[in-house]
């Protein structure tokens, strides 16, 4: 891993920056703690740390795993990060665990799950809470990404909570998707969302082996087929996207998948999608955190005592909800 001396960003006297320049774990694992928090002195520490962590230089290739219920993916991606690491890859996991609608808790078993990847020294393993956050990711994983790359991680996996339309958020940080399928028949095929196979880049059918190899081998070229009907993307070389078979229990075919995947990535770099990519990316998230201070400026006392009379006197029937609302977002805009 290169070292972090010498490089053009703007140095930071908080704790965590050289140990997290360094590859330091331990480190990693605070400043993701420090950059999920929602008390505003850690917000403003997380902010500072990754501004000053901003130049570092480092690019990670992000892989975006989603998966239905059962197909496998914590096997998957122990055995996918065990080949990586045997290639010499430091390997980062950030996995999203559903949280509990009564209590707002989460199991966050990915680590018993993912045994002998979790005892690896060249791997790291964070699972976070979804909360309340839609689109498969958890509302902090773009800046657990960049903590990834700054710690010097070669390969960031974001697993998603799980699969359906909501779970397309993850094309947003990602610079691959991956869907993760099990050996299934045409219903199975008919309910997966049409937006989800649309980001798709690399659709693995897992569970490629005894009994189910033959059903796989169908299931893919029934995706293959439906891919070829779907769409041609300017960011897609030829062939792409495809629909391969593996088996994360016998470890067989990962190697093709990370070969395919590896030549779409540097297609993409040659041919300027990497970047372009990326910076639409950015603008995004900037739009989304914009939009996330807006709506934090409600939920405080004051704004929630207006909105409050507000709502009474248009549900009374003495103001328009229009004049209500824009009333309510001028003093938002006064604040």
């Amino acid at each position: 891993m290169a070292s972090h001396r010498g490089h053009p960003l703007g140095m930071s006297d908080d704790p965590l920056f050289h140990p997290l320049l360094e590859g330091d774990r331990r480190a990693l694992a605070r400043a993701i703690t420090l950059v999920e928090s929602t008390r505003a002195d850690h917000r403003s520490r997380a902010t500072a740390l990754l501004e000053a962590l901003r130049g570092h230089g480092r690019q990670a290739l992000r892989i975006g795993l989603s998966g239905t219920p059962g197909v496998g993916k914590s096997t998957f991606i122990e055995a996918f990060g065990m080949m990586l690491i045997g290639a010499g890859k430091r390997v980062a996991v950030l996995a999203v665990d559903p949280s509990s609608a009564r209590t707002g808790g989460s199991i966050l078993g990915d680590k018993t799950r993912m045994d002998l990847l979790s005892r690896e020294p060249a791997a790291f393993i964070r699972p976070s809470p979804a909360a309340n956050q839609l689109g498969g990711v958890a509302r902090r994983s773009r800046e657990a990404v960049a903590l990834c790359e700054a710690a010097g991680f070669d390969i960031v996996l974001i697993e998603t909570v799980g699969v359906g339309q909501s779970e397309t958020m993850v094309a947003r940080i990602a610079d691959l998707f991956v869907l993760l399928l099990a050996p299934a028949g045409g219903d199975e095929l008919q309910g997966v969302k049409r937006g989800i196979m649309e980001i798709a880049d690399l659709i693995l059918v897992n569970k490629a082996d005894g009994e189910l190899r033959a059903t796989a081998t169908r299931t893919v070229a029934d995706y293959a087929g439906a891919l070829r009907l779907l769409r041609k993307r300017p960011r897609d070389p030829e062939g792409f996207p495809k629909a391969l078979p593996v088996s994360a229990l016998e470890s067989a075919g990962l190697d093709r998948a990370w070969s395919e995947m590896s030549d779409l990535v540097n297609w993409r770099r040659d041919n300027g999608h990497w970047d372009a990519t990326r910076a639409e990316q950015a603008a995004h998230w900037f739009e989304e955190e914009v939009r996330s201070g807006l709506l934090a400026r409600l939920d405080t006392p004051e704004a929630r005592a207006r909105m409050a009379r507000l709502a009474a006197d248009v549900a009374s029937g003495e103001r328009a909800a229009l004049a209500a609302a824009r009333e309510m977002l001028e003093s938002l805009g006064s604040a």
